[in-house]
C-alpha cells in the first residue's frame, strides 16, 4: 500500500511539474534594429510564481553595429511600472544576453517592456527602438 501511495505522490509531482514547465514556454523576440545597435535571436517567457522569482526572463544577442563610432549599446528592461535597468554589451562586439527582472514585491511579474539603445552620451539622446510591451497571459 506504502508503495502505491508513493507512486501517485511522485506522478502529481511530476504532473505538477509538467504543468509549470509548459507555463513557462519560451517566446520569440522579433529582432530590434536601429543605427548602430541589432538585437538578435531573441526570445523571453515569463516565470510561473515561486520559479525564477515569477521573472520575465529574456535572452540573445545584442550585436553593436556601428564598431567605430565611439557609442556603446544596450538594453533597456522595466517591469511593473518600475525604472528601466540597462544591460550594456561590449563596444565593436556581440555578446549574448540572459538576464530576468522582476518585482521584488508581486508573487510574479505580468508585464514587462523591452528594445534595444545606442548609448550616444550626454551631449545627445539615445538612440532607441520602439519599445516592445509583453503581458503575461
Amino acid at each position: 500500500m506504502k508503495k502505491s501511495w508513493a507512486g501517485v505522490v511522485a506522478a502529481g509531482v511530476f504532473l505538477t511539474g509538467a504543468g509549470a514547465a509548459a507555463a513557462a514556454a519560451w517566446h520569440e523576440l522579433p529582432e530590434m534594429t536601429v543605427q548602430g545597435v541589432h538585437f538578435y535571436k531573441g526570445r523571453y517567457k515569463f516565470n510561473p510564481p515561486g520559479q525564477n522569482h515569477g521573472s520575465f526572463e529574456w535572452a540573445g544577442y545584442l550585436h553593436d553595429a556601428a564598431a567605430r563610432d565611439g557609442h556603446n549599446v544596450y538594453m533597456q528592461v522595466r517591469v511593473e511600472g518600475h525604472g528601466a535597468v540597462r544591460y550594456y554589451g561590449k563596444q565593436g562586439r556581440t555578446v549574448s544576453l540572459h538576464k530576468s527582472n522582476w518585482d521584488g514585491a508581486q508573487q510574479y511579474t505580468d508585464d514587462a517592456y523591452i528594445r534595444a539603445c545606442v548609448d550616444r552620451g550626454a551631449g545627445q539622446s539615445d538612440l532607441c527602438t520602439d519599445e516592445l510591451h509583453y503581458k503575461k497571459n
